[in-house]
Protein backbone atom coordinates (compact mmCIF):
# COMPACT_ATOMS: atom_id res chain seq x y z
CA UNK A 1 0.00 0.00 0.00
CA UNK A 2 1.59 3.13 -1.07
CA UNK A 3 1.79 6.04 1.39
CA UNK A 4 0.74 9.51 -0.38
CA UNK A 5 4.10 11.90 -0.48
CA UNK A 6 1.97 14.45 1.10
CA UNK A 7 0.87 12.43 4.19
CA UNK A 8 4.03 11.23 4.63
CA UNK A 9 5.59 15.00 4.25
CA UNK A 10 2.67 16.17 7.04
CA UNK A 11 3.93 13.02 9.87
CA UNK A 12 7.80 14.02 9.23
CA UNK A 13 7.08 17.74 9.77
CA UNK A 14 4.56 17.08 12.64
CA UNK A 15 7.34 15.14 14.21
CA UNK A 16 10.15 17.81 13.33
CA UNK A 17 8.08 20.19 15.08
CA UNK A 18 7.57 18.07 18.30
CA UNK A 19 11.38 17.94 18.38
CA UNK A 20 11.65 21.43 17.95
CA UNK A 21 9.89 21.60 20.84
CA UNK A 22 7.18 24.05 19.10
CA UNK A 23 4.75 25.46 22.00
CA UNK A 24 2.34 28.37 22.21
CA UNK A 25 0.45 29.09 24.90
CA UNK A 26 -3.09 29.71 23.32
CA UNK A 27 -5.61 27.50 24.67
CA UNK A 28 -3.31 25.28 27.40
CA UNK A 29 -6.07 24.86 29.58
CA UNK A 30 -8.74 23.40 27.13
CA UNK A 31 -6.12 20.15 27.25
CA UNK A 32 -3.92 18.75 30.29
CA UNK A 33 -2.18 21.32 32.21
CA UNK A 34 0.96 20.07 30.92
CA UNK A 35 0.23 20.39 27.04
CA UNK A 36 -1.93 22.46 24.92
CA UNK A 37 -3.71 22.27 21.44
CA UNK A 38 -0.39 22.25 19.04
CA UNK A 39 1.76 20.08 21.15
CA UNK A 40 -1.68 17.73 21.31
CA UNK A 41 -2.42 17.90 17.57
CA UNK A 42 1.23 15.80 17.12
CA UNK A 43 -0.93 12.65 17.83
CA UNK A 44 -3.40 12.79 15.49
CA UNK A 45 -0.76 12.60 12.88
CA UNK A 46 -2.74 8.67 12.13
CA UNK A 47 -5.54 11.23 10.68
CA UNK A 48 -3.28 13.27 8.55
CA UNK A 49 -5.42 12.22 4.87
CA UNK A 50 -8.83 11.72 6.79
CA UNK A 51 -8.99 15.03 7.97
CA UNK A 52 -8.51 16.48 4.88
CA UNK A 53 -10.15 14.42 2.26
CA UNK A 54 -13.86 13.36 3.59
CA UNK A 55 -13.14 10.50 1.51
CA UNK A 56 -10.10 8.81 2.87
CA UNK A 57 -10.61 5.97 4.78
CA UNK A 58 -9.75 6.65 8.68
CA UNK A 59 -6.99 4.39 9.87
CA UNK A 60 -7.85 2.21 13.46
CA UNK A 61 -5.31 4.62 15.07
CA UNK A 62 -6.79 7.25 13.85
CA UNK A 63 -9.72 6.54 15.73
CA UNK A 64 -8.53 5.50 18.91
CA UNK A 65 -6.25 8.81 19.31
CA UNK A 66 -9.81 10.66 18.23
CA UNK A 67 -11.77 8.36 20.72
CA UNK A 68 -8.95 9.16 23.51
CA UNK A 69 -8.93 13.06 22.95
CA UNK A 70 -12.99 13.09 22.65
CA UNK A 71 -13.23 11.90 26.37
CA UNK A 72 -12.48 15.68 26.66
CA UNK A 73 -14.51 17.41 23.93
CA UNK A 74 -13.05 21.09 24.33
CA UNK A 75 -9.38 19.63 23.73
CA UNK A 76 -10.63 17.51 20.63
CA UNK A 77 -12.27 21.05 19.37
CA UNK A 78 -9.21 23.32 20.19
CA UNK A 79 -7.07 20.99 18.65
CA UNK A 80 -8.63 20.68 15.70
CA UNK A 81 -8.84 24.54 15.35
CA UNK A 82 -5.34 24.55 16.57
CA UNK A 83 -2.50 26.70 14.61
CA UNK A 84 -0.81 23.45 13.93
CA UNK A 85 -3.74 21.83 12.37
CA UNK A 86 -4.43 24.61 10.29
CA UNK A 87 -0.46 24.94 9.30
CA UNK A 88 -0.91 21.16 8.17
CA UNK A 89 -3.52 21.65 6.04
CA UNK A 90 -6.57 20.28 8.26
CA UNK A 91 -10.15 21.50 7.35
CA UNK A 92 -12.01 21.73 10.45
CA UNK A 93 -15.24 21.03 7.94
CA UNK A 94 -13.61 17.15 7.21
CA UNK A 95 -12.03 17.36 10.82
CA UNK A 96 -15.49 17.71 12.50
CA UNK A 97 -16.92 14.52 11.16
CA UNK A 98 -13.81 12.20 12.20
CA UNK A 99 -15.69 10.56 15.18
CA UNK A 100 -18.67 9.76 13.17
CA UNK A 101 -16.55 8.89 10.55
CA UNK A 102 -15.13 6.41 13.04
CA UNK A 103 -18.11 5.24 14.47
CA UNK A 104 -17.66 6.48 17.97
CA UNK A 105 -20.96 5.68 19.95
CA UNK A 106 -20.42 7.76 22.95
CA UNK A 107 -19.23 10.98 20.87
CA UNK A 108 -20.35 14.12 21.76
CA UNK A 109 -22.96 14.60 19.61
CA UNK A 110 -23.94 18.44 19.00
CA UNK A 111 -21.20 19.63 20.64
CA UNK A 112 -20.12 23.09 19.80
CA UNK A 113 -16.79 23.73 18.39
CA UNK A 114 -16.35 26.94 16.69
CA UNK A 115 -18.51 27.81 13.84
CA UNK A 116 -19.02 23.57 13.34
CA UNK A 117 -20.96 21.21 15.38
CA UNK A 118 -20.16 17.83 16.01
CA UNK A 119 -22.32 15.44 14.04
Amino acid sequence: MAIPVKSLCIVAFLVALGIAGFNRADGAGECRKSTNPDKEAFKLAPCASAVQNQDAPVSSQCCAQVKKMGENPSCLCAVMLSNTAKSFGVKPEVAINIPKRCNIADRPVGYKCGAYTLP
